[in-house]
């Protein structure tokens, strides 16, 4: 490969980074965090994707197959993410859903320092350099990415970013090794590679260009191809299949079928923050994020069209380094009231969800008391079914499911040996109809229950526990009860 363009007048290694800058990373990643935990406490957190990585982390740091008793699916047959494997490193020497939770955080704040280096590697002065961190931290999907469960693909932020830097400064091993990285916690950021490809192309870097794009295909077919199938006995990925199987048939009733005002309305508010700043210079980067915003338009999941959701998470970045690319070369104002920052807070406030914690958030508060108590009951090796927010709240143990609206409502489909459900409460994915149900049959093959004023209520299989606690609040009838 060889060096861009003018690379030899660029720094050939990041410079220091301002400790106040270090100080602003390390203090917003305990509170990204410290938000997250909050949530998780509030019973907010949910079984996808919480639970589910949570148990996957547990099941590698306990020497166990990682297959997800959710899901049926081997960890790398998910995504392809073995990064995840540091994490279950990190559960065999301590087994806490924080480390996800922390190190989400950690990595989404700690990403501003690499976008410090490339708005230096770009000319900017100091003032412009806070801004363009200040405009990462504000994007609205940061905040809400480092609320909404985990995912693996916030932990690469800071190496698609400093892929970005090593690009542009000539450092073909330093960027090669930094996309390998990022194909190693989710699959989907192979769309970003392409992009990179894409971008590369339209500035006459060919080799760069053909081994973003050969990485990206080469990555896609080895999970396609070999990895997926070997690991899902043929079946290829099931993620693509549920999201896309939609746009198959003739394609007009396709086109006339995609959410189009949905579409409109998610590319308004995504560009929304950085829009301003962006200019003819910014083109070129802004194409890294067309595959994937193509994806996530033609997705049959309203959810990759929103900045609720992580989705969007790597476009973030591109508008932020598409600001940088705009602002390189132009004057700067010796003084002046800082209008773009004020603007992306007013983003920040209106489409981030920070006020989700006077009310929504709260919703649950009455069921800690009642769920504390039932967790005390359920024993490590128990086989627990509950409701969708209970799972990461359970979810280190070998089997753990919640009840879906869309599966028979028996417990005979699974291991289970303990129901841990509210009707009143049912959560994502089931119902109160389908947890009356399961609660019902319990009874009659007489499972020892107790319940709490909250509608929370736990079942236990007869010779399910070595000891039977002492009896609770629960109906009148000559049943043994927890």
């Amino acid at each position: 490969m060889t060096s861009s363009p003018g690379a030899d007048s660029r720094p050939s290694q990041p410079r220091g980074c301002p400790p106040r800058l270090l100080a602003l990373c390390a203090g917003l990643g305990l509170l990204l965090w410290g938000v997250a935990a909050a949530r998780h406490g509030l019973l907010q957190s949910n079984a996808y994707d919480l639970g589910l990585f949570d148990q996957w982390a547990w099941l590698i740091g306990s020497g166990a197959a990682p297959i997800s008793s959710m899901e049926q699916v081997h960890v790398l047959a998910d995504h392809g993410a073995w990064m995840l494997y540091l994490a279950g490193a990190a559960y065999r020497i301590l087994p806490s859903v924080h480390w996800l939770l922390a190190s989400q955080a950690l990595a989404l704040s700690c990403t501003a320092l690499p976008v410090w280096w490339l708005a230096e590697q770009a000319g900017l002065t100091r003032r412009r350099c806070w801004l363009a961190c200040g405009l990462w931290w504000l994007q609205p999907v940061v905040f809400n990415a480092a609320l909404f469960d985990f995912h693996p693909e916030t932990w690469v932020m800071p190496a698609f970013a400093l892929a970005l830097w090593a690009e542009r400064n000539g450092r073909s091993r330093l960027w090669f090794g930094l996309l390998l990285l990022m194909l190693g916690c989710r699959d989907g950021l192979m769309l970003i590679t392409a992009g990179m490809a894409i971008d590369l192309a339209c500035r006459r870097r060919w080799r760069w260009s053909l081994a973003a794009g050969a990485l990206s295909i080469g990555w896609l077919l080895m999970l396609s191809r070999w990895l997926y199938p070997l690991l899902r006995d043929g079946e290829g990925p099931k993620a693509a299949t549920r999201m896309f199987n939609h746009l198959s048939g003739d394609p007009l009733p396709v086109l006339s079928g995609l959410d189009w005002a949905g579409g409109a309305e998610y590319l308004l508010l995504l560009c929304l923050p950085c829009i301003a700043l962006w200019r003819r210079a910014s083109l070129s980067t802004l194409l890294i994020g067309l595959p994937l915003v193509l994806v996530n338009l033609i997705s049959a999941s309203a959810s990759y069209r929103t900045l609720v959701h992580h989705y969007s998470l790597p476009l973030a970045l591109v508008a932020v380094v598409a600001c940088i690319d705009a602002l390189r070369g132009q004057p700067q104002p010796q003084r002046g009231f800082p209008w773009m920052l004020c603007w992306a807070m007013v983003c920040w406030l209106a489409l981030a969800k920070p006020w989700f914690f006077s009310g929504p958030y709260l919703s649950r508060v009455p069921q800690l008391q009642g769920v504390n108590e039932a967790r005390a009951l359920i024993q490590p090796q128990d086989a627990v079914l509950t409701t969708s927010y209970l799972v990461p709240q359970l979810s280190q143990r070998s089997s753990i499911g919640f009840p879906k609206n869309k599966q028979s409502p028996t417990h005979k489909a699974g291991p289970w040996n303990v129901l841990l459900l509210n009707p009143n409460d049912p959560g994502w994915g089931s119902s109160r109809k389908v947890q009356k149900k399961l609660l019902t049959q319990a009874r009659d093959r007489n499972w020892s229950c107790r319940n709490w004023p909250s509608g929370l209520e736990l079942c236990r299989a007869p010779g399910a526990a070595e000891q039977q606690p002492r009896r609770g609040n629960a109906p009148s009838d000559s049943r043994p009860t927890l």
